[in-house]
């Protein structure tokens, strides 16, 4: 009888091994969702980490003393520590597609070998898939963070359409522009003794002295020349980067975050 019992335990015991069992994963340190499982991913989730931070980038030319990922490198940088700081967000891939003139003829950053773009309408439609995707996996908060100029307006649309539509469902779509166009770099630079001229609007002392912080094999150091007041159409640089430091970086990219988290906050206690 005693043998008997025991052989009926040993197939509970081997079915039990065998049933299928929920998948689990511990709560992750990274903060980029190309970094994590699908599982990780909905742990997250569960954890109430709903609000996914979409950071766009560029491929354009930056002076002959930066490389074309420039914008790539530091989104990728800032979003993450801006998620960090909200303590509730995950963050999407960089796009690195994006409006950056005509093709042809050439216009903009598309007179520069290397510069990559795409029309209005095309990046518009990644921006509005990648936040469909999103919204469907359970996140409640869609935030574009844009670190280049053409990439502000397209996201403002894409936020402000979106926004209409979910409303109902109590989706937040926010175009962090605060994190580009308010975020008080120009008269800090400005209080550091620089003029307008010397920091320039393209390749100078704000895009350059970030990539020296972030990614400083991004910058050919021997390289470094002044462009002037407006952009140079011998080497695509305005402002004086030869100016620029890793130091004046790291407050650059502290302003700029501390911009996007302040309006990011502000949007979600609107929305709650």
């Amino acid at each position: 009888m005693r043998w008997i019992l025991t052989a009926a335990l040993a197939l509970v015991l081997i079915a039990t091994a065998y049933l299928p069992r929920p998948l689990t994963a511990p709560l992750t340190e990274t903060v980029y969702l190309e970094d994590m499982t699908w599982v990780e991913v909905r742990t997250a989730l569960d954890r109430g980490k709903t609000v996914a931070i979409v950071p766009t980038g560029g491929v354009e030319q930056n002076g002959p003393h930066m490389v074309l990922g420039k914008h790539n490198h530091i989104v990728r940088v800032t979003a993450g520590r801006i998620a960090r700081v909200l303590g509730n967000a995950l963050v999407a891939p960089v796009v690195a597609y994006v409006p950056e003139g005509d093709i042809a003829p050439p216009t903009g950053h598309m007179a520069y070998p290397g510069t990559l773009s795409v029309p209005d309408a095309v990046f518009e439609a990644i921006l509005e898939h990648t936040a469909r995707s999103l919204k469907a996996h359970g996140f409640t908060a869609i935030v574009f963070v844009g670190d280049s100029y053409g990439n502000q307006v397209p996201q403002a649309r894409v936020a402000e359409r979106l926004g209409v539509e979910w409303a109902e469902d109590r989706i937040t779509v926010l175009h962090a522009g605060d994190y580009y166009a308010a975020n008080g770099q120009w008269d800090w630079l400005l209080s550091q003794g620089e003029s307008e001229t010397s920091i320039g609007k393209h390749a100078g002392i704000r895009d350059t002295s970030e990539l020296m912080a972030v990614y400083p094999d991004g910058i050919r150091r021997d390289r470094l020349a002044p462009g002037g007041g407006r952009a140079s159409e011998v080497t695509g640089v305005s402002g004086d980067p030869t100016r620029a430091s890793a130091e004046r970086g790291e407050t650059l990219l502290r302003l700029k975050i501390e911009a996007a988290v302040k309006q990011i906050r502000g949007a979600l206690s609107a929305g709650s």
